[in-house]
Order: C-alpha cells, then structure tokens, then sequence
C-alpha cells in the first residue's frame, strides 16, 4: 500500500485522518431520477426557447431547450468539408509520476462514516495499474510551427468532437483548433482512477495534462500548442465536467474556457479534503461565492432526469440538476459570462442533446477569440 498511501499524501494536503475503517458495501443500484420542471420554486429564471432550438451563441444566460433534440448537421461528416488528421496512441500509468494508478475492488462501493455522512469511507482502493487511450484532432487548417489554441476533453475519444469542429472550423465559426481528447485512468466514482482524477479539488489533474500529456501531444503529433489561456478551453460531462471546471478554477493561468454535460458538482471527492470537505458542491456552496471573479467562460448543460441521490450516503448533495442550478446562480451572481441550458427530455449526459447543442455551445466558448490564424 506504499504506493496508494504516497498517492493520499500527494493529492490531498489537507486531509484529516481517516475513520476507523468499515465494511465494504456492494455499490447500490441508482434509483430512478424524477423528472424535474425548471419553473422549479428556487430554480434560475430561463428563456423557453422553440422544440428543437438551441440558444444563441452570443448571449450570456439561462435557458430552456426541448423536449425533442435533433442532432444537428455540424455533428456528422459533411461531404467537401477539410477533415482533420486524428492520432491515437496510448499513455501507461507506469509511465506517470503523478498517476501512478488505484482501483476500487469489483462489486464494491463502500459506506458512510458513521461520526459524518458526508464522508464516503471506501477500504477496497488499492494500488493498480491502468493504460489510457489519447486521441488528438489536428485540423486539415493547421499550419506547421504555429501555436494552435486547443481544447482538452475528458473521458476520451470523442468523435462527435472531431467531426463538429471539422465543420465548424471550415464556417470560421470557431477557431482553427487542436482536440485533444483523453482517456480516464478506468472506474468510477469514490476509490477509482477515474475518481481521483477527476473529481479530486486540487490543481493535480490539470498539472498532469500540462506535464506529461501535452509536451507528448506535440511530440506526437508535431503540433505547437499555445501557452496563452485564452486560447485553451476544457470541456467534460459527468465527473468529467467537474474535473473541465476544475482544472480551470485552479490554474486560470493555463485555462479560461469551459464546457460541460450534467456537470458533477456535487459530494464525490475521495479522498477527503479538509479544505473542501463537500467535493466539488464546494463550487456553488463557497469557492465561486466566496472568491474573486475568475476570467473564465463557462457553458453548462443539465437534463431535466438527470442524477439524484445515486448512492448511500444522503447528503442532500448528490442532485445533479441542484448543482447545476446553483452554479448558474453564483456564476449570475458573481457577473461571469457563462450560458446555462436546462433540457427537457434528457438524461444524465444525454447524447442526444450533445448532438443537438455541441456546435452551439463551442461557438459560445470561443466568443471573442476570433477566427484569425493563430499566433506563432
């Protein structure tokens, strides 16, 4: 356990020290969400927009979306479009100074601690290794030597990605950008790779992209990225959106662009930070209301079935679409441009609706960068 207990002390620096240990719990089955109306007492006001509409790409604010979603055109291979070179290649974790790998047991989850249910006690977390796939979207536009704004993607690859930017790109309407799609470490949830990765509050994963996936891409794939933030987005659904925040709220300095799908703001941090004791809930309940306007531009989506209270320990903190109301009010709040969409007719990270909104929401992400060539 050298490894896993070195891995602890690595992320997080201000835990307490764990409870007495209990007895591992098979994970329980998620129950089936209730379907949640945006008129919601509580909830943000949003503009009901047309069946079948997406929001404006130059207009900050909440809005309603549905109940149908129709993929849209800029989504699939469009004939005499330029597309994109795609490289894959795969990153080991013995190859990783600061993901050197945990899993949690199969059939295992784990429980409450008895003295504070906010905190999920798993004993089935062990040292693991694990291999990631990498995919890299490098667009037909792209000229050699010059540093290409790019966006970095979670739990990768995504070829809807790929192929809207191929359309977008050749509109001008986003600019000429590098996807750099990656892999999670594999699980989920408190106790896995995935877990920690990605639902972790700390600057470690972005640190990880910045130092051992990204001088890798360029090496790769023979591509220049830009240091300048504003010219690096981020984007994720699920636990992969925290972590697109995440890494963003920590490290403004490397991103200022966000996107995410039924965004996991809510209590699934493992292991527990003192100074985070609510996981990324922390977002909306302190750090957003509590810290400075950030310069970043955000773009949330959540469906109106989305997740609710799918595990044991019932905390009043595991409502998917409550996280996501909540982050559009202190966002509102705090004067940040972002755009919230609320769908009607959708499930947690509903294809469908990335489909349907995907082009869209990269074109609210990329307002006021411009389509310029990048800069050498």
């Amino acid at each position: 356990m050298a490894c896993l207990t070195q891995l602890i002390a690595q992320t997080t620096p201000a835990q307490t020290p764990p409870p007495t240990a209990a007895p591992a719990t098979a994970r329980p089955p998620r129950p089936t969400p209730p379907t949640r109306d945006p008129a919601t007492p509580g909830y943000v006001s949003a503009k009901e927009l047309a069946d079948g509409a997406n929001a404006p790409a130059n207009v900050d604010g909440n809005f309603i979306l549905g109940p149908t979603h129709a993929p849209a055109p800029e989504t699939l291979p469009q004939e005499g479009v330029p597309q994109g070179t795609i490289f894959n290649f795969t990153m080991s974790s013995a190859d990783s100074k600061i993901y050197p790998g945990i899993a949690r047991d199969a059939g295992t989850f784990g429980t409450p601690d008895p003295d504070d249910p906010v905190k999920l006690v798993v004993t089935t977390s062990h040292p693991a290794p694990y291999t990631r796939k990498i995919a890299v979207y490098v667009p037909k536009q792209y000229v050699a030597g010059t540093a290409a704004p790019f966006i970095v993607g979670a739990d990768g690859p995504d070829p809807t990605l790929f192929a809207t930017l191929d359309n977008l790109i050749a509109q001008k309407r986003v600019p000429a950008m590098v996807a750099i799609s990656i892999g999670n470490g594999s699980g989920d949830a408190q106790g896995s790779q995935r877990g920690l990765e990605y639902d972790t509050m700390s600057g470690l994963y972005a640190e990880f992209v910045e130092s051992e996936v990204l001088p890798l891409v360029e090496k790769q794939c023979n591509v220049k990225l830009t240091k300048d933030p504003n010219g690096r987005a981020t984007m994720g659904g699920s636990s992969g959106g925290s972590a697109a925040l995440i890494m963003a709220w920590y490290h403004p300095e490397l991103y200022h662009r966000v996107l995410t799908y039924s965004g996991t703001y809510v209590n699934q941090q493992w292991p527990y930070h003192a100074e985070t004791p609510h996981g990324a809930w922390e977002f909306h309940e302190h750090l957003v209301p509590g810290s400075p306007a950030k310069p970043l531009r955000i773009w949330m989506e959540v469906g109106d079935r989305d997740l609710f209270n799918p595990n044991v320990m019932r905390d009043n903190m595991h409502d998917w679409v409550v996280a996501n109301e909540n982050m559009a009010k202190v966002l509102a709040a705090k004067g940040y441009h972002y755009q919230f969409v609320f769908v009607r007719n959708a499930g947690h990270t509903d294809g469908t609706v990335k489909r349907q909104t995907l082009p869209e929401a990269l074109e609210y992400l990329w307002q006021g960068y411009g389509v310029a060539e990048p800069k050498k």
